[in-house]
């Protein structure tokens, strides 16, 4: 009988839950929170495909009680390492290669806990001489077309248009609209497209929204967005803004539509 199809030695069991993980290069490339979610996966799919080559391995040869309640070890103790993590056993930080800041406490299994909730999105910048705060209209308008321009090889993710509205916009619609997903940028994404707006009107709301008071109005804006990708087209997208004074200067602080 060949070496492949001799049974397993128990050792050899023992030896699954001492091997460790390789992790291929582009896990090893990302950094942070994305590098530890990709670890993650990565073992969680080697868990698997130990799981996977047990099974077979029973199959293929009759195996004693004993030899069955050694590979439910195995199969218990590959996923506590897989949730802990090698760092967990060799005290070695991700973060290694990084100067810190300031010292830190010693790495434990928490680092492959949930990460924590992300702070609050910054105010926006204080407005700067381009910047007409003075009428709701013009605030409106300004909002509409940074927020509706997008880039996504430039600018990752959505934050980015949110970042360049941010002027026009309160503290409070920033910090939402930054944690919220944002499905008409994946849908941009899906098509391959980057979108910039031609024309923008605006007008009082009306209908079922609130009346207008000198502290608070609704405006209805509608913008022509044209976007450029695998196949090139317009549309117009409607948004429902409901503006705030203070001390005299407009920022929109809800938008309905998005």
């Amino acid at each position: 009988m060949a070496k492949d199809d001799q049974p397993r030695t128990p050792q050899e069991f023992r030896d699954l839950l001492k091997a460790g993980y390789d992790y291929p290069e582009e896990v090893d490339d990302e950094r942070g929170r994305r590098r530890r979610r990709a670890r993650r996966a990565h073992r969680q799919a080697e868990r698997a495909r130990t799981a996977q080559w047990i099974a077979e391995e029973r199959r293929r040869e009759p195996i004693s009680a004993r030899a069955a309640l050694l590979i439910v070890a195995v199969l218990l103790g590959v996923g506590v390492f897989a949730r802990l993590g090698p760092d967990w056993i060799t005290g070695r930080d991700e973060g290694a290669g990084h100067v810190a800041a300031a010292p830190t406490a010693a790495p434990s299994a928490a680092d492959d806990k949930p990460p924590a909730p992300t702070a609050p999105a910054p105010s926006p910048p204080a407005p700067s001489a381009t910047v007409d705060l003075s009428d709701p209209e013009t605030v409106a308008e300004q909002f509409a077309r940074h927020y509706l321009t997008r880039n996504p090889p430039e600018d990752q993710d959505h934050t980015g248009a949110v970042r360049r509205a941010a002027p026009w916009a309160t503290p409070a619609l920033v910090e939402n609209l930054s944690q919220s997903d944002d499905p008409a940028f994946e849908r941009l994404v899906s098509r391959g497209g980057i979108s910039t707006v031609s024309t923008v009107t605006v007008k009082p709301a009306g209908g079922q929204l609130p009346p207008d008071n000198p502290l608070r109005v609704w405006r209805t804006v509608t913008a022509k967005v044209d976007v450029v990708g695998y196949t090139t087209y317009s549309e117009t997208t409607v948004l429902q803004c409901e503006l705030t004074a203070t001390d005299g200067q407009w920022r929109v602080a809800r938008v309905l539509g998005v």
